[in-house]
């Protein structure tokens, strides 16, 4: 009996381990400006690196759109070339500057092969074409190496003929169709070119302008004529383009620039276009395309302000799909300052000329995108990436949305969480930016300390730099620290063994001489003239600067190497902590002068540390072992280790009003968000639970006794207690939402508050500034875009300008046209539009106006008439009212907020249906506000989709919410697991969520039946109705002393377990076996319950005509007897028979409720069961192949992954078994609650941290559960989906999975 070894007296429900930090969000890296390779496309795929890590992109068909799928990062040094193999889309090269050459599994996201003595640094690297599985690379001066992989003559050989070069290699190509032919460029302008069987040319093809001299001019491009064996495109950087013949070695065609001073970074060729190749400038983001029958480009495009990098055209463009399935306009992937340029406007003769493609664009700020060259427009760009090492990121301190980060690449940028976008970036690059701090309040400041330029204010919103400092000289600046408390003192610490306190305007106040290099400095949060510094020397300091003596006040010694980060804690006075590199944390006590608890856990030197501001022992560190760990620093243990980095992390922070949510950032170039709620459970219940204020709110002193629960004791949680115990009646609702906002991670919970306000009748006044930016309720859509137009069109632009990348007049018109028209202004919109000079436009809808409006406007502009064979469909069908083919317009363009905005006009009939006769004016005005309101729901659905499968359930609750569908929005709530969210705003809409808020009680409850919190679960259980049943179930399965169970047993209003027994002995001679059932699991021999029960439920599924309902009740039940009784070696018999059937009707409740993903394991795990297992149950293992066969035949059409061509029809026997299951299951009583399980974070690939799935065998992306014997891992989204269905671990022990 293996199994027994799981339990321990008191925790039946042996806990398996989940990562409890849950990631939230992630802010992708850039794409690094340095190396040629640096970016690669394949089929619906492509990829860039930034420095350590490689991002995939794929392209989500449903939505037309390109998602991160994965980032790989196996290189602990910078990456030098990526490259994609041409044969097959799954295998992928990368190399890296450590001399080391990975082949990776793309499909698979692992490295299947490794190189690491390349004799040099790759410096291009390329697959060999045609030559099965050799990966070739070359360094600056070569040879040129080729590794076959695998096969019989594996190994490196070296290029016979490549080598003994006079000029560095930039880059090398191999032909693509004819064998072994393979041209190198070089940094003196020469190409050198080899193929099997003919002379070897090296260094010819110089620029005719650089013949005869030892100028430089490097080869910034090739790329072989796919139409030609003998053809090469080069890319001088200073001469141009030239077409080459490589067997003539003659210039064909030299290409001409519009201006002397444009110079080439990268080419490509079109496939989809024979003879069209593009080329992207070094200096300014200008894409050229070109025919190579033409020595003038076609067409130019600026797409940014800053030069390209890098350029792909991805050789199969994206297919556009059906109507009616796509995402909303991608506008969330361009931030307001963002660097790209509108779309040019054009007319349509040039629209044909050009390729149809797109084009993987790298520029050289690191700006990364995906550009439709046919549409001309970005479908994708991740603008203004991080390109290296993150060292800092903190919250603006008077704004818990804005983010800044600190970079080795040079530059702080300001990101808005919500949107994960930049908002701000600051001016020039100032080289290695070490440390951040935000000016105290609203000063809208930030100090930032640099590797060799000192120490500099930046004024964010002007875009300035307004002061710096030079006291330590080019020595590197490693922390600078703004006073938190006295906002005129500033102070830095510095490899030259100085902490300097000066004032904002320069004057030096203090210099604290240290023995060595001082890496970080933290003034106290208590005391304004306290500050703390770590040294070299492994001692922590502490300094008064209310005296004027220059020595500290005490320094601590314990550490063994040096200390880098040291933080005061915010809630417990004279405590602060070090982290250092010998890879602990130690936490002293001023007062006691002592080192009161070392943290030992990290396995390298400790960076990131943090308190947090609301629980005064959990501390949390960084450290270059690439994890982060969450400590309890009462008695030292680690709560919880993170291991999604994949690389150093430096920044820990947290803002004090959304105290558990955390930002991180690391050498993997990203800044990750966290959710650090899950460690505090039970408090969020304990709201929930309304209990009382000492079990949610407590000093310091009694927070830190040891075994305390978690008490909230910081700013916030007092602030919310005085503004509750202010209100007069009912204070519950307002005091769940804004604890709701304090413990909820952003995205979305502030704005679902909002919508729930505005549904319970609140008035409008009270909403906050920022609700227009989100998702509004349907009846201010209208009305807040109307004002937002009129604001448009009169608004001048400030002396400071409008920001970066303001909007000229023309696009603001342009914007504030677009308004109207969609809100039904026709006369408004064609005035707009005749300033702005688009007649045609205006011409197109005057009618809709009057007829008469229309002679005016053609009298008054006749001449101007341009007749365009493009009749613009949007005009067109608003002046005519035709509402459904605009929606069907915009929704199939993937315009989904467009085609919300519409609907909702035409619902408050600002639509003018054009009566065309007169005869008939007998309209019915009403009939359309239904099909418009049906529309509206439509559209908002699909709004809702595709945020959930985004893996933001919040968002789609508000879409949901927005159009006042309460009974969606609660299920999305409840699928997204965002179970305490869902009870309280359950709780606030009151009756119209009843049924939704119950059961996301009851599973909430179940999530409570764990060791400490079984009272708690039946608070919860409490309040809901009926619940006499669910209070049953608890009890049952409550595991303590019978003096225990009897008080829970009172406690729930049920009988003592003596009597239990007497009524299941009555029960059962009337032969009533539910209630049987139910009183033997409440008595002192719960077993018994078992045969009688499994008997019931067997006859039952023998009957031909049994349904679901008939017999999940029961199973239900007995599913709850105690563990410990269930695994008795008894028992094991009817066990085996219970899992059996539970695995049985899991899998028909999984087909009701489309969980399509575990529906094959639930019938695998049955029919391993059953041919493993001593049991005699009315079930066949045919029986289950057959019924599988079945529901995959004919929902296959359903669940259109599966390819077009590969579609069989189900057939007639496969009919028959399926309808014979669908007439079993029945509909699912909640409505809404069907379809799969998506939890925040589902989307975000992890980094370091790979499992695979003992379900389904493939990678797990997105958050990960661990069963009971801790190896075996699910994603949490089927673990949730499996216990919903079936309460047993897939492992077949008999333990209930507790997920939630």
């Amino acid at each position: 009996m293996e199994i027994l070894k799981w339990f321990t007296k008191n925790d039946t429900y042996s806990k398996a381990k989940m990562s409890q930090v849950k990631q939230v969000g992630l802010l992708a890296a850039g794409c690094q400006p340095w190396n040629k390779d640096v970016c690669a496309a394949s089929g619906d795929r492509f990829a860039y690196c930034a420095t350590l890590a490689i991002y995939i992109y794929q392209l989500d068909h449903r939505y037309n759109e390109f998602k991160l799928r994965a980032i790989m990062s196996e290189h602990k040094k910078t990456i030098t070339a990526i490259s994609w193999c041409p044969h097959n889309p799954d295998m992928f090269a990368s190399a890296s500057a450590d001399n080391l050459v990975i082949i990776w599994n793309v499909a698979e996201q692992k490295a299947v092969a490794k190189l690491d003595s390349t004799k040099g640094v790759p410096a291009s690297l390329s697959w060999c074409w045609n030559a099965g599985d050799a990966v070739a690379f070359v360094s600056h001066r070569g040879p040129l190496y080729i590794w076959t992989i695998s096969g019989p003559d594996s190994g490196v050989a070296v290029h016979k003929e490549a080598h003994s070069f006079l000029s560095d290699i930039c880059l090398f190509r191999w032909h693509p169709k004819k064998k072994g032919k393979v041209v190198f460029g070089h940094t003196d302008g020469s190409l050198s070119i080899f193929q099997p069987g003919s002379k070897s040319q090296k260094h010819v093809l110089r620029p005719e302008s650089l013949e005869g001299t030892d100028e430089e001019d490097p080869v910034t491009a090739l790329e072989w004529d796919p139409l030609s064996t003998d053809y090469l495109l080069v890319a001088n950087l200073h001469n141009g383009i030239r077409l080459v013949d490589s067997e003539s070695l003659c210039c064909i065609t030299a290409f001409n620039f519009p201006s002397a001073a444009a110079s080439v970074q990268c080419l490509a060729w079109v496939p989809s276009a024979p003879g069209m190749f593009i080329t992207g400038d070094s200096q300014v983001g200008v894409l050229r395309i070109w025919n190579v029958s033409r020595t003038t480009p076609i067409d130019n495009f600026k797409l940014k302000k800053t030069g390209f990098h890098g350029l792909h055209v991805l050789n199969s463009p994206p297919k556009k799909k059906s109507l009616s399935s796509h995402s909303p306009t991608k506008n969330h992937h361009t931030s307001s300052t963002s660097e790209a340029v509108p779309p040019p406007t054009l007319t349509p003769n040039q629209a044909f000329s050009l390729p149809p493609g797109h084009a993987v664009c790298c520029f050289m700020d690191g700006g990364v995108g995906l550009y439709d060259m046919g549409a001309k427009k970005w479908d994708f760009l991740r603008d203004l990436g991080h390109v290296e090492t993150i060292f800092d990121c903190k919250f603006k301190p008077d704004n818990p949305d804005l983010l800044a980060t600190a970079s080795f690449d040079g530059t702080i940028k300001v990101w808005d969480i919500n949107t994960l976008t930049a908002v701000y970036t600051s001016p020039g690059n100032e080289g290695v930016i070490y440390s951040l701090s935000w000016a105290p309040g609203d000063l809208n400041c930030i100090a930032g300390a640099t590797s060799r330029n000192g120490g500099f204010i930046w004024d964010v919103p002007r875009g300035k730099m307004v002061t710096r400092f030079s006291e330590h000289g080019k020595n590197g600046i490693f922390c600078i620290a703004w006073s938190h408390k006295d906002s005129k003192r500033i102070a830095t610490c510095s490899g030259d063994g100085f902490c300097i306190i000066r004032t904002i305007d320069g004057k030096v106040l203090h210099k604290y001489k240290h023995p060595a290099a001082v890496f970080g400095c933290d003034w106290s949060q208590n005391n304004k003239d306290m500050i703390a510094t770590g040294c070299e020397d492994k001692n922590v300091r502490v300094y008064y600067l209310a005296t004027s003596s220059d020595q500290p006040l005490k320094v601590f010694t314990g550490h063994t190497a040096k200390v880098f980060h040291v933080r005061w804690s915010p809630l417990r006075e004279g405590i602060l902590c070090s982290g250092s590199d010998d890879g602990t944390v130690r936490i002293w006590d001023y007062t006691q002068d002592a080192c009161i608890n070392v943290l030992s856990g990290h396995t390298a030197p400790v960076r990131g540390l943090m308190w947090n501001t609301e629980i005064p022992y959990l501390l949390i560190s960084g450290s270059w072992d690439y994890t982060i760990r969450v400590w309890d620093t009462r008695d030292g243990t680690c709560l919880d280790t993170v291991y999604d980095h994949g690389a150093d992390v430096y920044g820990l922070t947290c803002h004090p009003s959304r105290p558990f949510t955390m930002a991180s950032c690391s050498r993997d170039s990203t800044v990750r968000l966290w959710s650090l709620t899950p460690l505090i459970n039970p408090l969020q219940i304990n709201i929930l639970a309304d209990r009382s204020w000492d079990e949610i709110i407590g000093n310091t002193d009694r927070a830190v006794e040891p075994g305390a629960p978690p008490l909230l004791c910081g700013k916030v949680s007092r602030d919310i207690k005085q503004e509750v115990d202010k209100l007069i009646g009912n204070p519950r609702g307002k005091k769940l939402r804004w604890f709701s906002e304090c413990l909820s991670p952003p995205g979305g919970s502030k704005n679902l508050w909002d919508l729930v306000a505005v549904i319970k009748g609140q008035d409008d006044s009270l909403l906050p500034q920022n609700y227009c930016k989100g998702i509004m309720h349907m009846k201010h859509l209208v009305r807040f875009r109307m004002s937002k137009a009129q604001e448009l069109t009169t608004v001048k632009m400030s002396k400071f300008g409008g920001g970066i990348g303001a909007p000229s007049k023309e696009e603001r018109l342009k914007e504030a046209a677009k308004i109207h028209l969609r809100l039904g202004q026709i006369q408004r919109y064609c005035e707009l539009m005749v300033e702005l000079g688009e007649w045609d436009k205006a011409l197109s809808v005057a009618p809709g106006v009057s007829m008469r409006y229309w002679k005016k406007l053609m009298q008054r502009r006749a001449d101007q008439l341009i007749q365009e064979e493009n009749d613009d469909v949007i005009p067109y069908c608003i002046a005519t009212g035709d509402v459904e083919k605009l929606v069907t317009f915009f929704t199939s363009r993937g315009q989904l907020k467009e085609a919300l905005l519409v609907a909702q006009a035409a619902c408050e009939g600002n639509m003018q249906i054009l009566q065309l006769s007169a005869s008939n004016g007998s309209s019915n005005p009403d009939g359309n506000l239904e099909d418009y309101n049906e529309l509206l729901h439509r559209v908002s659905k699909e709004l809702a989709e595709w945020y959930f499968q985004d893996g933001r359930a919040v968002l789609a609750a508000c879409c949901h919410l927005a159009v006042e569908n309460i009974e969606l929005a609660m299920a999305n709530l409840i699928r997204g697991n965002e179970l305490e969210l869902a009870v309280s705003v359950g709780t606030v809409l009151g009756e119209s969520a009843a049924q939704a808020t119950q059961y996301a009680l009851e599973l909430l409850a179940r999530k409570c039946m764990t060791v400490t919190t079984w009272d708690l679960a039946a608070d919860l259980l409490m309040m809901t109705p009926n619940n006499e049943l669910q209070l049953v179930k608890l009890c049952a399965f409550y595991p303590g002393s019978t003096a225990e169970i009897n008080d829970l047993h009172e406690k729930c209003n049920l009988p003592g377990v003596e009597e239990c027994m007497q009524l299941a002995e009555t029960a059962q001679a009337n032969g009533d076996v539910f209630e049987t059932i139910k009183y033997y699991l409440l008595s002192t021999e719960p077993e018994k319950a078992l045969p009688i029960g499994i008997q019931y439920i067997k006859e039952q599924i023998s009957n031909s005509d049994w349904t679901l309902d008939s017999v999940c009740p029961f199973l239900d039940l007995l599913s709850y007897i105690r563990t410990e009784r269930l695994v008795l070696h008894k028992c094991s018999e009817v066990r085996n028979e219970l899992l059996i059937l539970s695995g049985y009707a899991g899998a028909l409740l999984a087909i009701r409720r489309q969980y399509a993903s575990i529906v094959p394991a639930l019938y695998e795990y049955t029919s391993q069961l059953l041919k493993r297992r001593e049991v005699s149950v009315p079930l066949k293992i045919e029986q289950l192949s057959e019924e599988l066969d079945a529901w995959r035949a004919c929902t296959q059409l359903a669940n259109k992954s599966t390819d077009e061509l590969s579609y069989t029809p189900p057939s007639e026997s496969q009919r028959m078994v399926y309808s014979t299951l669908v007439s079993r299951i029945k509909e699912e009583p909640l409505k809404g609650i069907i379809g799969p399980d998506y939890v925040t974070g589902s989307n975000l690939p992890s980094h370091s941290d790979v499992h695979i799935s003992c379900l389904t065998g493939l990678r797990i992306q997105g958050p990960v559960f661990f069963l009971e014997d801790g190896k075996s891992a699910i994603s949490l989204n089927d673990a949730l989906m499996w216990a919903k269905v079936n309460p047993f671990s897939p492992l077949g022990t008999g333990i209930r999975l507790n997920p939630f």
